[in-house]
């Protein structure tokens, strides 16, 4: 079993940036991926950047050059930066781990691994 818990969500104005965290515990297999998924009420979870077990990361082309993902060398810290956050950014992000490793457009099966309960952002313009 895999526990993750997100950290780092608030309030920031248009231009601004947040560090979002992910602490995974429990089982953690270097054979799995991590990324970032977010959502807003009403709309599909979308992936929005995700890093393979080699490190390479791969973001969905809204954040592409604003947002740098990144995780520690033992596998049980995911770090988004995200710079110049603008209004359409404002969503709950969700953590996740497993077969997510690059950020494909549709629809997540997220029965593919394990989610944390998520962190919402807030960017006013």
């Amino acid at each position: 079993q895999v526990k993750l818990v997100e950290s780092g969500g608030g309030s920031v104005q248009s231009g601004g940036s947040l560090t979002l965290s992910c602490a995974a515990s429990g089982y953690i297999s270097k054979s799995n991926c991590y990324a970032w998924f977010r959502q807003v009420p009403g709309s599909e979870r979308e992936g929005v950047s995700a890093i393979d077990m080699s490190g390479t990361t791969t973001y969905a082309p809204s954040v592409q050059g604003r947002f740098t993902l990144s995780a520690d060398t033992a596998w049980k810290t995911l770090t988004l930066q995200m710079n110049n956050l603008k209004s359409e950014d404002t969503a709950m992000y969700y953590c996740a781990k497993g077969s997510f490793c690059r950020v494909v457009p549709g629809p997540v099966n997220q029965a593919l691994g394990y989610w944390g309960q998520g962190t919402q952002i807030a960017v006013s313009s």
